[in-house]
C-alpha cells in the first residue's frame, strides 16, 4: 500500500479516535464493556485486518505502516485497539506466519472482515513471557487431536470465536520441539470460557482463563498440517516479535495523549496567580516526558523499517517494547504528578492512563523477559 493510502487510513482513524472513542472514555471505563457502534466503525474501517495480506482481505499494512496507524490508535483507551488487536497480532500471526496456504486462505480472510474474533491461548499458571514451560497436552488419537489443560489471561476469550492454542506432545515438559498450536473454534465441546477477570485498568479490554477437557479437534485444525507439529514455540516467538513492536507503538500513542495532558493542564492551571506551567520545576517534568517520547517513537519507527526489510526481527522489537513500554510508565507518573491532587481522580484521562499503561510492562513479554532476550542477542553476537 502505498504512502498517500496510508496517510488517509491513519487519517481516518485519527478523526474516529477523537471524535467518536475518546468522548466516551469515562464510560467505558466504568462499564467495563465496549459499546457496540464502536466495534462497528472498526469493523467498516478495516481495522479487524490492517496487518492481514491484501490478498487474504485485509488492508496489508507494513510493520512501519502499522506502527504509526497503532500510535493514533494508542491515543484513546486501549480497550479500543484490544477489539481488533489480536486479529492483527499474535493470533491473526499464529497463521501468517505458521499456516498452510489452505489454512490462510480459509480463516485469515474471516478475522480480516471482523466475523471472527480471534484468541491468542498461550498463557498458563507456570508458561507465559516464556512459553516452553506450557503444560497443555495434545494426544493424537486416530485422525484428531485430543487437547487438555487451561489458559490464563487470554484476550477477548469472552467474546472469541476461535481459540489459537498452543498444547504439547510428548513427556517433555521443557521441550520446545514438542510444542504445536492448534485452530478450536469457541462452541468445540470440552472448551469453555470463566469468567471475566476483574482487572487494574483497560476496562472495557476482556480477559479471561480458558479450559481444554478433552477437547477432540481434527489433524487439520494443526496450524502448519502435518509439518506444523512442533513448529509452536517457533510460532510463537515470531507472533511475539511483531506483537512486541506493535505494543511499543501502542506506547508511543499512549505517550502522546499522556504529554498532551500534561501540557494542557500545566497551562491551564494556576498557583499563586501564574499557571504552573511557568514554575521551572514543573518545567523539567514536561522535558523528561517530551524527551522520553521523542526518544520512543524514533526507536519504535527506526524498529519498524528494520523489521520490514528483515535486517532486525529479533532484538529490536525487544528494545523497543521495552523502552517504550517503560518510557510510558514514567511518563503517566510525571502526568499524575503534575496534575497534583485532580491527578488522583477517577474521571481524569491521566489516573484511567496510569491504570492503563501499567499492562504493557507485562505482556507480550515483561520487562525482565526483554532484558534477558536483549543481553543474550547482544552477547551471541559478540561471540561472533
Amino acid at each position: 500500500m502505498d504512502d498517500n493510502d496510508v496517510k488517509e487510513i491513519v487519517g481516518a482513524v485519527r478523526a474516529l479516535v477523537r471524535e467518536q472513542v475518546m468522548p466516551r472514555e469515562t464510560e467505558i471505563d466504568e462499564s467495563d464493556e465496549m459499546p457496540d457502534e464502536l466495534r462497528r466503525a472498526a469493523v467498516d474501517m478495516g481495522l479487524y485486518g490492517f496487518a492481514i495480506p491484501e490478498q487474504y482481505g485485509g488492508l496489508g499494512l507494513s510493520m512501519a505502516q502499522e506502527a504509526r496507524l497503532v500510535m493514533e490508535l494508542g491515543y484513546t483507551t486501549p480497550a479500543f485497539r484490544s477489539l481488533f488487536g489480536t486479529n492483527n497480532g499474535i493470533a491473526g500471526h499464529v497463521l501468517m506466519e505458521g499456516g498452510t496456504e489452505e489454512q490462510k486462505k480459509a480463516y485469515l480472510p474471516r478475522l480480516a472482515s471482523g466475523e471472527w474474533t480471534a484468541s491468542f491461548a498461550l498463557t498458563e499458571d507456570e508458561a507465559g513471557s516464556d512459553p516452553a514451560g506450557l503444560k497443555t497436552s495434545a494426544r493424537q488419537d486416530g485422525d484428531d487431536y485430543v487437547l487438555n489443560g487451561s489458559k490464563r489471561y487470554i484476550t477477548n476469550a469472552p467474546v472469541a470465536d476461535v481459540f489459537m492454542v498452543f498444547a504439547r506432545h510428548g513427556e517433555n515438559d521443557k521441550a520446545s520441539r514438542d510444542i504445536s498450536v492448534f485452530l478450536v473454534p469457541a462452541d468445540t465441546p470440552g472448551l469453555s470460557v470463566g469468567p471475566k477477570d476483574k482487572k487494574m485498568g483497560q476496562h472495557g479490554a476482556w480477559t479471561a482463563e480458558v479450559y481444554l477437557d478433552d477437547v477432540r479437534v481434527p489433524a487439520d485444525a494443526l496450524i502448519g498440517g502435518p509439518e506444523g507439529r512442533g513448529n509452536g514455540y517457533i510460532t510463537a516467538m515470531r507472533c511475539l516479535a511483531h506483537g512486541r513492536l506493535h505494543i511499543a507503538a501502542l506506547c508511543v500513542g499512549a505517550s502522546q495523549r499522556l504529554v498532551d495532558e500534561t501540557v494542557s493542564y500545566a497551562l491551564e492551571r494556576k498557583q499563586s496567580g501564574h499557571p504552573i506551567a511557568e514554575f521551572q520545576l514543573i518545567q523539567g517534568l514536561i522535558a523528561d516526558s517530551q524527551t522520553d517520547l521523542y526518544a520512543a517513537r524514533s526507536l519504535v519507527m527506526e524498529t519498524a523499517r528494520a523489521f520490514d526489510d528483515g535486517t532486525d526481527t529479533r532484538m529490536g522489537p525487544s528494545c523497543a517494547k521495552y523502552f517504550a513500554s517503560e518510557a510510558v510508565g514514567r511518563i503517566a507518573d510525571r502526568a499524575v504528578q503534575v496534575h497534583g491532587g485532580a491527578g488522583y481522580m477517577r474521571g481524569i484521562a491521566v489516573e484511567r492512563l496510569y491504570r492503563d499503561v501499567r499492562l504493557f510492562r507485562i505482556y507480550e513479554g515483561t520487562s525482565q523477559v526483554q532484558q534477558v532476550v536483549i543481553a543474550r542477542q547482544a552477547l551471541a553476537a559478540a561471540r561472533k
